[in-house]
């Protein structure tokens, strides 16, 4: 039984029938709104909820700085560190391929050693190569401190998502919090760009990665003290490492999201034979995969009873498509400001406010109101804002005006992700077991990075061949290709997701018990 259940019920009160026992053991409807909204017992004040939303919150934020504002100081640093066009892509995409790829065994750790290690220790490890990146003399410096720091964010990622659902019961204290930590996704994102702008043109490249290590230290200095720890929590004896699957799903992930990435870049393209052997050997390794976890495994990393939950697979394939388009477009849209019309790295930050404070406006007034209104219908309003913030930029003539058009797909665009984010999230941790809320962190995320991933080298194909057509509608053809994908997204959604209401209700493990008591 949960710790909240324990101040309602009483278990001397258990009756003999099943039929007896769920009125005492289980809450009522008020009472479950009651405990939906209140402050999670583990917090004995405000002041300590306040500073553990602050340490998840900044985690997000952390995350999403070192994914966007990489690409607007890679021309600085691509110029200072002498680093030739055709390597460019490995300090940027090294940081999400490590992570991505190490998502789901960071995941297991969690779930071995507790959140509060894992999250904690991938914190201060991100602040400590984040230090270290900033004096970094040559290509080679700089690639190895990228992908050493993307062992941060697949640690303290799956770990954050799991605190947060297992800390916080289904209801709206939980959506609101929820809301709040996607909002931070645009929020790192915008501070990225705009700490990229200010080294690249302003101060030292350096501090680019001083600022990020500095406000990492101060986040891990608050997840210390204020993130409960559950070192002293008991753990299932049958949780352990599943090495088979590490050893397949990590470098599967790792060359198949390589191979497309790098396939524009590479000398002759797909014709480079390297991009082929290092795509067929990924698939091999993922194929190996899904047999290792499906027949031979006894705690596989990522159970097949994950998609057994109703609506679980067409909402992941959704995502896939959906977060893949965030990717092609957060990354195009600021090329495309920045080389085709023409504006300086700190006016395209200003130019990419609305994300923000768009994501804060929905971060409030989703966290009041996501309990009210239909799952479908907000993931369907996430799908619509994720086609227009691509359409607009695929339809944006020469001469134009910024709040036409512009401004419009930016909000389209923090609709998309904030909502789809919070959604999603208290979607999958609401059907897992509180042991399993670790899984759910890195399922989320996989997705992410292998979305953004996978899409941004299939756009980064579509520009290459469309290159003759010139800058501008080369990176059109990318926004076509964006909006495609983004309608099938939208069709997913539409169609075959049924999420329902983020109401207050039981826990999975809670729903479990009542089974369990049911058919005992």
């Amino acid at each position: 039984m949960s710790p909240e259940m324990a101040g309602i019920t009483n278990k001397s009160e258990r009756a003999d029938s099943p039929s007896q026992t769920c009125p005492t053991l289980f809450p009522t409807q008020n009472e479950l709104e009651r405990l939906g909204r209140q402050r999670p017992d583990i917090f004995k004040t405000w002041w300590a909820e306040v500073g553990f939303c602050f340490a998840i919150l900044g985690s997000m934020l952390a995350a999403e700085y070192f994914i966007s504002g990489f690409t607007i100081i890679l021309p600085t640093l691509s110029t200072v560190l002498d680093i030739s066009a055709e390597s460019r892509t490995w300090p940027a995409n090294v940081f999400s391929l490590v992570t991505g790829a190490f998502l789901l065994p960071f995941a297991r750790l969690a779930d071995l050693y507790g959140a509060y290690v894992v999250f904690t220790s991938g914190l201060i490890w991100l602040c400590i190569w984040s230090l270290i990146a900033g004096f970094s003399q040559n290509f080679l410096m700089l690639t190895f401190c990228r992908a050493l720091q993307g062992f941060g964010p697949a640690a303290f990622l799956p770990a954050g998502i799991m605190i947060l659902g297992s800390i916080y019961r289904p209801g709206p204290r939980k959506n609101l919090v929820f809301c709040l930590y996607g909002t931070f996704s645009p929020l790192g994102f915008f501070s990225g760009i705009f700490i990229g702008g200010l080294s690249g043109e302003h101060i030292s490249w350096g501090w680019y990665f001083w600022i990020a290590s500095i406000l990492l230290a101060l986040v891990s200095a608050v997840a210390l003290v204020f993130v409960p720890s559950d070192r002293l929590d008991p753990r299932s004896e049958k949780v352990k490492m599943d090495w088979w699957g590490a050893a397949t799903i990590v470098p599967g992930l790792l060359l198949v999201v390589f191979a497309i990435t790098d396939s524009s870049h590479a000398p002759s393209g797909w014709a480079t034979p390297y991009i082929p052997v290092t795509l067929i050997v990924g698939v091999a390794f993922l194929c190996g995969a899904f047999y290792v976890e499906g027949r031979i495994s006894e705690n596989p990393l990522l159970p097949f009873s994950l998609f057994k939950i109703k609506s679980m697979k067409p909402l992941l394939v959704a995502l896939f498509f959906t977060y893949g388009v965030f990717g092609v477009y957060l990354f195009y849209a600021s090329f495309y400001i920045m080389e085709v019309i023409g504006v300086s790295a700190l006016r395209t930050t200003a130019w990419f406010a609305p994300m923000a404070v768009g994501g804060l406006v929905l971060a409030t007034v989703g966290g009041f109101t996501l309990h009210l209104l239909p799952g479908k219908a907000l993931l369907i309003a996430s799908g619509i804002g994720y086609v227009v913030s691509v359409l607009l930029f695929a339809l944006i003539p020469e001469h134009f005006s910024y709040w036409a058009y512009i401004f419009p797909a930016m909000l389209g665009s923090t609709l998309g992700v904030d909502v789809t984010y919070s959604v999603s999230n208290v979607f999958i941790t609401t059907s897992l077991p509180k042991h399993q809320q670790g899984l759910a962190g890195a399922v989320v995320w996989v997705i992410i990075f292998l979305g953004i991933g996978f899409f941004l080298g299939a756009a980064d194909v579509v520009v290459s061949a469309t290159a003759h057509l010139g800058l501008r509608e080369s990176y059109k053809a990318a926004f076509w290709f964006g909006t495609g994908c983004a309608g099938l997204g939208l069709f997913l959604l539409a169609v075959f997701v049924d999420v329902g209401q983020a109401k207050s209700a039981l826990t999975a493990d809670e729903k479990n018990e009542l089974e369990a008591g049911l058919t005992g």
